[in-house]
């Protein structure tokens, strides 16, 4: 029974399509670098053009940094405190669930263990 080559591609034929679905690929990565590339190179442009001095830089991230930390002490802080709360809502609970957050809630409020 012979093969009909119309409905069965050869070896050469299977070679030349996926080569072509390689070079595709290879294409979009390259275009999407390319695109990349430019884009960092806008970005760090349209920086240097606000920042003209790297002491102005230094002094901005130096007082981002300031901020960041009271921030997030600030907002510890806030979420211990509601946490706690919560905890001392629950802590006419029965059972030995009610007297462990009773303990815990006394640990944070009086600092004792």
């Amino acid at each position: 029974m012979a093969k009909n080559k119309d409905t069965q591609p050869n070896s050469a034929q299977k070679a030349v399509r996926t080569t072509k679905n390689m070079t595709k690929k290879i294409a979009r990565k390259v275009q999407a670098d390319v695109e990349t590339g430019a884009r960092k190179d806008i970005i760090e442009q349209l920086f240097y053009d606000f920042h003209k001095s790297r002491a102005q830089v230094y002094w901005a991230n130096f007082f981002r940094g300031i901020f960041f930390g009271v921030g997030s002490v600030i907002g510890g802080t806030i979420v211990v405190a509601v946490v706690v709360s919560i905890l001392s809502l629950l802590t006419d609970v029965p059972g030995v669930f009610g007297e462990f957050i009773q303990y815990i809630v006394d640990i944070v409020k009086h600092g004792r263990a």
